[in-house]
C-alpha cells in the first residue's frame, strides 16, 4: 500500500517492506563482490540499472574520491564512488601501527607528543575558483582542539595546530575564492577566558573563538570572540563572509539550562573588517597567547561591524552554501525547517541597508523532523537529512522562496527512507561551483538489523543514494567503522597523487640533513654511526633485502634506524619491523623513514620486511644484536 503526505509525496509506511526491497538491491554484488553492495564484473541488472550505471567492474576505476572522516580513529579514509570500496586510511591525529606513524621520527615531528588519539569530524579541500585546486585536505581534531592539513600528492598529514584558547574545534571550512589562503576553525564549547582557574564557577566569562589560519603555514592569524557554541562552518564563493551554526544562546551549563531559547542563530563573519582591524592594532590578546582577539560579541544587537546574528530556530546545526553562489541553508535540528539566508542580504546588513537581521533570510520552509544537513545537486534542488524521520528529503530552492512570499507552491519533491537516523549527507562535487547532481551519501548513525551482528557495538551504515534523475534511488548500503560525520566526493581528475616519492621530499628533509651531517648518502651507505650512546643505523632496502644484514649496539644506546627504499617499482613498500621492541614502519618507494628507541633488553632481536615485497619475501630479514 502506498499513501501521499500533506505535501503529496508517495510514501511507503510498510518499512520493512521498504527495507526489503533496498536489502535486495544491497544484496546485488553478495557473491561477486564479498558485501561490496555493488555487483562487481558484470554489468548491472535490471534492478541496479539506473543512468549512472552502479558498477565499477574489476580494471575500471571509480570517478570520485571519497574522503571520509574517520571519527574516533582520528583519522581520514578514502573510498571509491560509486563502488563505496574503501581504498586507504590516511593516519592524523592516531597511532597507526601498519604505516608507523606515531612512531616514526618523520610523523612525530608533525603529530607532536600531547596526544595519539583524536575524533575527526569534517574533511575539506582547497580551493581555486570556487572548485578544489587538488592540494590540501584539512581536517578538525573535536577531542583535543587542533587541526590539520594532509598533502593530497602523497596522501600523508604534514601539519598539525593546536588551537589555544578555546575547546573542541568543531567545524573548519576554507577560504574558496578566489584560492585557499586562510581556513576557519570554529570553537564549539565555551570555557573561561582566560582558562586558568580563576573563573570555573562563573558562566559569564566562559566564551568561545573563531580562529583564522593561514592556509599555506597552518599558523594562527587571528580570533573572534563570539556569542554561543559554534557548532559547523561555511565559507562563501567571493572570499568575503564566512557563517557559523550556533547553539546555546542560553549560555547553559546544564542540559536543561540549553533549552530555553526558541531561536538560537547562525552568525556571519566579515573576514575583510575583522582584517582591518587587526591590522589597525583593534585587537586584545588573551592570557599568554598572543594571537590577536578581535571583539565579535553582540548577539543581543544583531551583531557589531564583524558578525552578524541572525536568529534561527532552536539549535541550528547544519550550515551549507549552495553552488549557484546565492544562498546558505542553516538547519535548526529541534524545528522542522530549515532556514535560507540571501548572501547578498547578509551584505546589505553589513552596509546599513537593512536593520533586522531575519531580513536576511529568504525561505523557511518545512521539511521534516530533526533536519541536521543539507547538500545540492547544481540544478536548483536541495537534498536535507532528517535524524528523527530517517529520511532524505529533496525539496527545490526556488519554489521555497516562491512560498515564503506567499504563493501556495509544493516545493517538496521526494522523501526517501534511509537506514537509520541519517547525520551528514554530502552530493557529488556539491562543495563547489561544480556540483554534478549524480550521487549523494548518507552517513546513518545506526545500522541495527542491516548487517549480521558483531557483538554490542554495531557499524554506521552508509548509504549511497543516485540522483542524476529525476526520483532518488537507493542503490548501496555499505557498513563503515564509527564514526565518520562527514565525506566529500571529488572528481577523480582533480586528485593527483604521486606514485614514487621524490628524494628532495620536505617530508623527510630532516632525516636527510641529519645523513648528511653524518657524513652518509642515504641512495648508497649502508653503516652505522656511533656518537656517545647514540646510534644512528643508516640502511637501504631493495627487495628481497636490506642493505645491512646486522648490526650491533650496546644496551641502553639510543638507537635511530633509517631506511631508504631504492626500489623503484611503483606500488612496492618495505616496513621495518623489530621483534620485540614494538618498532614498526613503511617505507615506500624512494621514501627515507626512521625511528628512535632505546636498546634496553640485550641479546639478538631480529628486524624484518613488515610489507610483502618478493617472493623471497620471507627471507628479508637481519639481526640487532645488543650488547650486554
Amino acid at each position: 500500500m502506498t499513501k501521499k503526505n500533506d505535501q503529496g509525496t508517495i510514501e511507503n509506511p510498510q518499512r520493512r517492506q521498504f527495507l526489503g526491497a533496498t536489502a535486495a538491491i544491497g544484496a546485488l554484488g553478495a557473491a561477486g563482490a564479498s558485501g561490496t553492495g555493488l555487483l562487481m564484473g558484470s554489468r548491472p541488472t535490471a534492478a541496479a540499472q539506473g543512468s549512472n550505471g552502479y558498477s565499477v567492474p574489476l580494471g575500471e576505476l571509480d570517478d570520485y574520491y571519497g574522503f571520509w572522516s574517520g571519527g574516533h580513529s582520528g583519522e581520514v579514509r578514502i573510498l571509491g564512488v560509486p563502488s563505496m570500496r574503501e581504498i586507504m586510511r590516511i593516519a592524523v591525529f592516531n597511532f597507526d601501527s601498519a604505516t608507523g606513524w606515531g612512531q616514526t621520527n618523520e610523523s612525530k615531528r608533525v603529530l607532536g607528543s600531547d596526544f595519539i588519539n583524536g575524533d575527526t569530524h569534517h574533511v575539506h579541500l582547497s580551493y581555486v575558483n570556487g572548485t578544489y585546486d587538488g592540494r590540501f585536505a584539512f581536517t578538525n581534531d573535536k577531542l583535543n582542539t587542533r587541526v590539520a592539513r594532509i598533502r593530497l600528492d602523497v596522501m600523508k598529514t604534514d601539519k598539525i595546530t593546536h588551537i589555544p584558547n578555546v575547546q573542541a574545534i568543531h567545524g573548519i571550512n576554507p577560504q574558496r575564492w578566489p584560492r585557499t589562503e586562510y581556513l576557519l576553525a570554529a570553537g564549539e564549547m565555551i570555557a573561561p577566558l582566560p582558562n586558568d582557574g580563576r573563573h570555573m564557577d562563573e558562566p559569564e566569562h566562559y566564551w568561545t573563538l573563531l580562529s583564522s589560519l593561514d592556509a599555506e603555514t597552518m599558523e594562527i592569524r587571528w580570533q573572534l570572540w563570539v556569542d554561543g557554541n559554534m557548532d559547523n562552518l561555511v565559507t562563501d564563493y567571493t572570499g568575503k563572509y564566512a557563517g557559523a551554526s550556533c547553539y546555546n544562546s542560553e549560555r547553559g551549563m546544564t542540559l536543561a539550562e540549553k533549552m530555553g531559547s526558541e531561536r538560537d542563530w547562525a552568525v556571519f563573519f566579515n573576514i575583510p573588517a575583522i582584517e582591518a582591524a587587526v591590522a589597525a592594532g583593534d585587537y586584545t590578546t588573551i592570557g599568554d597567547s598572543r594571537i590577536p582577539v578581535v571583539d565579535g560579541r553582540g548577539a543581543d544587537n544583531g551583531g557589531s561591524k564583524y558578525t552578524l546574528y541572525v536568529p534561527i530556530p532552536r539549535s541550528p546545526h547544519g550550515i551549507n552554501a549552495t553552488p549557484d553562489k546565492k544562498y546558505v541553508v542553516v538547519s535548526g535540528k529541534l524545528s522542522p525547517t530549515v532556514s535560507v539566508v540571501e548572501w547578498s542580504k547578509v551584505d546589505d546588513w553589513f552596509n546599513g541597508k537593512i536593520s533586522d537581521p531575519r531580513d536576511t533570510i529568504v525561505a523557511e520552509p518545512e521539511v521534516g523532523l530533526g533536519p541536521l544537513h543539507t547538500t545540492f545537486d547544481g540544478r536548483g534542488d536541495a537534498y536535507t537529512s532528517l535524524f528523527l524521520d530517517s529520511q532524505v528529503v529533496k525539496w527545490n530552492i526556488d519554489d521555497a522562496i516562491r512560498a515564503y512570499k506567499g504563493e501556495q507552491v509544493n516545493y517538496i519533491r521526494q522523501k526517501l527512507d534511509v537506514h537509520y537516523q541519517v547525520g551528514h549527507i554530502m552530493a557529488s562535487m556539491c562543495e563547489t561551483v561544480e556540483a554534478d547532481g549524480r550521487w549523494l551519501v548518507s552517513l546513518n548513525k545506526f545500522s541495527k538489523d542491516r548487517f549480521i551482528p558483531a557483538g554490542p557495538l554495531r557499524p554506521e551504515n552508509d548509504q549511497l543514494i543516485d540522483i542524476s534523475g529525476a526520483q532518488m534511488k537507493l542503490v548501496h548500503d555499505g557498513p563503515t567503522y564509527p564514526e565518520p560525520h562527514d565525506s566529500l566526493m571529488v572528481r577523480r581528475d582533480l586528485i593527483n597523487p604521486i606514485a614514487i616519492w621524490k628524494r628532495d621530499d620536505p617530508f623527510f628533509a630532516e632525516t636527510v640533513a641529519m645523513a648528511r651531517a653524518d657524513g652518509v648518502n642515504l641512495e648508497q651507505d649502508n653503516k652505522v654511526i656511533r656518537d656517545g650512546n647514540k646510534v644512528r643505523v643508516y640502511m637501504t632496502s631493495v627487495a628481497p633485502s636490506f642493505g645491512l644484514d646486522h648490526f650491533r649496539v650496546k644496551l641502553g644506546d639510543e638507537v635511530t634506524v633509517v631506511v631508504t627504499n631504492l626500489d623503484n617499482i611503483e606500488d612496492l613498500s618495505h616496513g621495518f619491523a623489530l621483534v620485540n621492541y614494538g618498532v614498526n614502519f613503511e617505507i615506500s618507494a624512494h621514501q627515507t623513514a626512521s625511528a628512535t628507541f632505546i636498546a634496553d633488553k640485550p641479546g639478538v632481536y631480529w628486524y624484518y620486511c613488515s610489507w610483502f615485497c618478493h617472493a623471497l619475501h620471507m627471507e628479508m630479514a637481519g639481526r640487532m644484536m645488543v650488547e650486554a
